[in-house]
């Protein structure tokens, strides 16, 4: 997937980077060494293999000067910070970070070097049918399991991970959707409503936030594509730029029961061991698709993506209002 947030490297940089992570030992030689893996449309990502045979993964934010929206700035660090705590207080798989680099002298950005995973992106194989029925479900499951897992992880305030801290969740979250509408007018992005009917249904619906008091560990982004597969068992959960301190009932994996086109969260959900929804519970997960559908439509024009990406972005939007009872 490409974007124009992505900071691609020469050769001559990654074995730069491959030094200072591993040590001149370890640069490898000829050409052939990098491997971009193209999935994702944030950072750039590199599969490296070291001197001595070993695989490794580079990981490199966007360079400056490239606009973002107002969560992306330090996206990366909010994503060691993440990778750390889910080690420290979890046994929920992530790769090992090697090296953290934030000096931004060889590549003009954040970066760090991790542990290559040997295993199948889940996502990619479900969608191309390398994996059975059987082994999709148990995989999603599986996700929701470990979703849970990571919902035992209990902050001291609301919020991402590296901050800013907020004392409630009301304010968290009406603040970061808040920044979402903000960073499309900001764009001039036309989200085929008025910015200010938007708002007014989220704030038309936020009381129910406030059932929220207790601020757990939620990755967001816990898509099927964000995971790795090996023998039927997810093996690593990758990507954890955008995780926060706050509801579990936000995560990605229950977007399907929302939007159709999104997968459907029956085995998540066992995993994750969520039934029925109360009213308000079911309120609150429309407001966080709702933000999701904002989201989406609004990085189309900072991702510089395709014109279809931008109408189905915005089909997406039309439906999450229709459920919090806003029609044309």
């Amino acid at each position: 997937m490409d974007s124009i947030t992505k900071n691609r490297q020469s050769t001559t940089t990654l074995r730069a980077m491959i030094e200072r992570a591993y040590g001149p030992d370890q640069v490898p030689d000829g050409e052939d060494f990098a491997t971009e893996l193209s999935y994702g449309f944030f950072n750039a990502l590199y599969r490296v293999r070291l001197r001595d045979g070993a695989q490794a993964v580079l990981k490199i934010a966007p360079p400056a000067g490239v606009a973002l929206m107002a969560r992306e700035h330090g996206m990366m660090r909010n994503e060691i910070a993440a990778m750390e705590l889910v080690r420290r207080a979890s046994d929920v798989p992530v790769p090992r970070v090697h090296h953290n680099d934030v000096t931004g002298d060889l590549c003009g950005a954040d970066w760090f070097a991790m542990e290559y995973v040997d295993a199948a992106c889940f996502g990619i194989a479900a969608e191309a049918g390398e994996l059975t029925p059987e082994v999709v479900d148990a995989g999603f499951e599986h996700l929701g399991a470990l979703n849970r897992d990571l919902n035992r992880i209990v902050g001291e305030r609301f919020g991402p991970v590296d901050g800013p801290g907020f004392a409630t969740w009301p304010e968290a979250a009406t603040t970061m959707f808040a920044d979402v509408l903000a960073d499309g007018a900001r764009a001039g992005v036309d989200l085929g409503w008025d910015a200010d009917v938007v708002r007014k249904v989220w704030d038309d619906h936020a009381d129910v936030l406030a059932e929220v008091t207790v601020p757990r560990f939620v990755e967001v982004d816990l898509w099927a594509k964000n995971s790795m597969i090996r023998e039927g068992r997810i093996v690593a959960i990758i990507d954890h730029e955008r995780a926060m301190f706050g509801d579990p009932l936000m995560e990605a994996g229950l977007t399907g029961l929302d939007l159709p086109f999104f997968p459907d969260p029956t085995p998540f959900r066992r995993g994750f061991g969520l039934t029925g929804l109360t009213d308000g519970e079911r309120t609150r997960r429309h407001l966080y698709t709702l933000w999701l559908a904002v989201t989406m439509l609004v990085e189309t024009t900072y991702r510089e993506q395709t014109p279809e990406q931008y109408r189905w972005a915005r089909e997406q939007l039309d439906i999450v209002l229709g459920l919090l009872g806003r029609t044309r």
